[in-house]
């Protein structure tokens, strides 16, 4: 835990907070700015600054929740289909620094959107970049 993480806060009840879902190693709570009705943030109650830091069985976890929150606010919400978003670093958009995803839920018509322009490869750029990622990965 981190003593001035808000998120370790919640978990620590220290702070107060709207929870859907809670288990021994995630909690589920509503996003105090949503953009979208239901938009939830599912969060390890074990302190990782990002994905990066959180073991891989963390990360499956924190997914698997999310899957169920999706589906629960299909079901009972309305919703059409969701979104799970994680922010990884200031760059990438992460405000609070204790690893987590947005489970957003999306609605008909409900105009929210990515203002991604997209990034063009160069010529060759693109296989140079795979096969960087590949050795990587291996």
């Amino acid at each position: 835990m981190s003593e001035e993480c808000v998120f370790c806060k919640i978990i620590k009840k220290e702070l107060p907070a709207r929870v859907v879902y809670e288990d021994d190693n995630v909690i589920a709570f509503l996003d105090i700015n949503p953009v979208s009705k239901g938009h939830t943030l599912v969060v390890p109650k074990k302190h990782y600054r990002n994905m990066v830091d959180a073991p891989d069985e963390v990360v499956a976890k924190v997914h698997i929740v999310a899957k169920k929150i999706g589906i629960a606010a299909m079901e009972v919400l309305g919703a059409k289909g969701f979104n799970v978003i994680s922010n990884n670093e200031k760059v990438a958009g992460q405000e609070v620094f204790h690893f987590h995803v947005h489970v957003i839920p999306r609605y008909t018509g409900d105009e929210l959107h990515y203002d991604v322009k997209g990034y063009k490869y160069t010529e060759g750029e693109a296989d140079e970049v795979a096969k960087k990622l590949n050795e990587a990965l291996k």
